[in-house]
């Protein structure tokens, strides 16, 4: 599924293509074409994200509410000169079509596709937690939840409404560069460990917006940190398929039975939250 960062860098791209300008929808397989009829012509006021929702607002008091799920894309294109939108074939189920005279925007097996009111749109931010990529998340929120649940950190990272846009690839990975023990409850997690835990989260999830790819090994954290610095431009990602900057890898994920990049003992695995939890059982074990 894809985490939040995915989220944040697809509401960028809509808002760089459509924002401020009317749209052309339609619904090629069909199920949303009462809906997509409602959009066409309108003006694509702003898109935004909360955690794995993307909520675009559009004129008339309307919103479309996107969750990708498991299997869900929504890949923004830019049309090349002298191509126009009819010109592109419509491959897979396409839910819904958003197009303009410059760019394509397919989204294919969501979840969630549904043109909602504003009170509604209300509602799905409020059933959520802080989101790290947001400049209204508040960590305090929750601390709050986490210092009074009997939940180990591991779930509780997962669970949406304590923290939004986390998923599995990062709750590994930031428990493991933290050194924290996945299994231990929140009620006995110190503060710090959380404080330390959102700020990483504040410092990882740009990068993942920027390039289109998680970055959690410090060599390549720094290395995109620099590039950033420096004024590089990250390359163009349309969000049909992973940024390639940096090669993927890992810590902990899907690494099971690897030696820990740290002191080589094997990564463990087990269930958690419904997702495998890839860690270090010597490592991690603060509180």
């Amino acid at each position: 599924m894809p985490e939040g960062h995915t989220i944040h860098a697809l509401a960028g791209r809509l808002n760089r293509a459509y924002a401020g300008k009317p749209v052309r929808a339609s619904s090629p397989q069909g199920r949303f074409a009462d809906s997509a009829a409602q959009l066409d012509g309108e003006v694509l006021i702003g898109a935004q994200a909360a955690g794995k929702h993307l909520l675009v607002e559009v004129d008339g008091d309307r919103w479309l509410h996107v969750h990708l799920g498991l299997i869900g894309n929504f890949a923004v294109t830019p049309l090349a000169d002298g191509i126009r939108p009819e010109d592109v074939p419509v491959q897979g189920e396409v839910r819904l079509r958003l197009a303009s005279d410059t760019h394509v925007a397919d989204l294919r097996g969501p979840m969630v596709c549904a043109l909602i009111t504003p009170q509604e749109a209300h509602s799905v931010l409020d059933r959520l937690g802080p989101d790290p990529l947001r400049a209204d998340a508040d960590p305090d929120e929750a601390w709050a939840r986490i210092s009074r649940s009997r939940k180990t950190i591991a779930e509780l990272l997962m669970d949406q409404a304590v923290v939004a846009g986390v998923g599995n690839v990062y709750r590994c990975e930031v428990l493991w560069r933290h050194r924290i023990d996945p299994h231990r409850p929140g009620r006995e997690l110190r503060q710090s460990s959380w404080d330390t835990i959102w700020a990483d989260l504040v410092r990882l999830l740009p990068l993942g917006v920027a390039y289109g790819q998680i970055l959690t090994l410090e060599p390549q954290v720094e290395e995109a940190e620099r590039r950033l610095a420096a004024g590089e431009e990250p390359p163009v990602i349309t969000g049909r398929s992973l940024g390639t900057t940096f090669p993927r890898e890992f810590a902990t994920y899907k690494r099971a039975g690897e030696p820990c990049p740290t002191c080589g003992s094997r990564i463990r695995t087990a269930k958690v939250a419904g997702r495998t939890l890839y860690w270090c059982g010597r490592c991690q074990r603060r509180r």
